[in-house]
């Protein structure tokens, strides 16, 4: 590979990992946008997430991807897949399981680039109880404090997360997913080199949980400009 790699990690659940319906929005490729899957780098094509197989599809990674490749100083891009749909933010605190996935591939990845940013969105698994809810922020914290060091260095390796969808007002079992968005706003506030996107005016597919593929574009979009907005380090 001619240039090493700008890696994005992208883990969560499955809104990271991508509902949108494939047949519904046009493909995005782009030579510069490489996926790392099964060890090594390929032409980055959706789905990018193979968690589910069944379910699969366009998720938000490929136009974060081609929105910073085109800008100065931001390609190659490289994103490297490791949401899984359906889990807590218990399976993602350091120790657990599928952090452990995620620091692995990342050291793995590394060979051919550096670690750029992390894109992480989750919380509808926590937003139906008032306890996890609660607690979201300050977990959330403990676990981006973990990845830094652990990937990093102590570094503040940039971190995007997302709203959880606003149509979740109309989902039986998400009831507490906005005391989940005040706290990802609150840690904006607090937690250098953190930014929420805003999940306003974006739709789902018609369950009510998960984004529309339109959705995903466009969500992907305001992922970018966020993370363009933090310090790089």
């Amino acid at each position: 590979m001619e240039k090493r790699l700008d890696i994005f990690l992208l883990i969560g659940q499955s809104n990271m990992a991508g509902r949108g319906r494939m047949n519904e929005v046009s493909a995005l490729r782009h030579p510069r946008i490489r996926m790392f899957r099964g060890g090594e780098w390929l032409p980055a094509a959706e789905p990018l997430h193979t968690d589910k197989p069944e379910v699969a599809g366009v998720g938000l990674g490929m136009s974060f991807a081609l929105d910073l490749v085109g800008r100065d100083g931001w390609s190659p891009i490289g994103l490297l897949p490791c949401a899984v749909g359906g889990t807590p933010l218990s399976r993602w605190m350091p120790g657990a399981d599928l952090y452990a996935q995620a620091v692995a591939a990342t050291r793995a990845a590394q060979a051919a680039g550096e670690l750029k940013g992390i894109l992480w969105h989750q919380g509808e698994a926590d937003a139906g109880s008032a306890a996890d809810a609660d607690s979201y922020g300050a977990r959330l914290r403990d676990m981006i404090f973990g990845l830094r060091t652990e990937l990093a260095a102590g570094r503040n390796i940039p971190v995007v997360a997302g709203e959880l969808g606003h149509f979740l007002e109309n989902f039986d079992g998400c009831g507490f997913f906005r005391q989940v968005n005040r706290q990802l706003h609150e840690l904006e506030a607090s937690l250098p080199g953190f930014a929420c996107a805003s999940a306003d005016g974006l739709g789902d597919n018609g369950d009510a949980l998960h984004f529309s593929a339109a959705a995903l574009r466009e969500f992907g979009v305001r992922y970018a400009r966020r993370f363009l907005e933090l310090p790089q380090p």
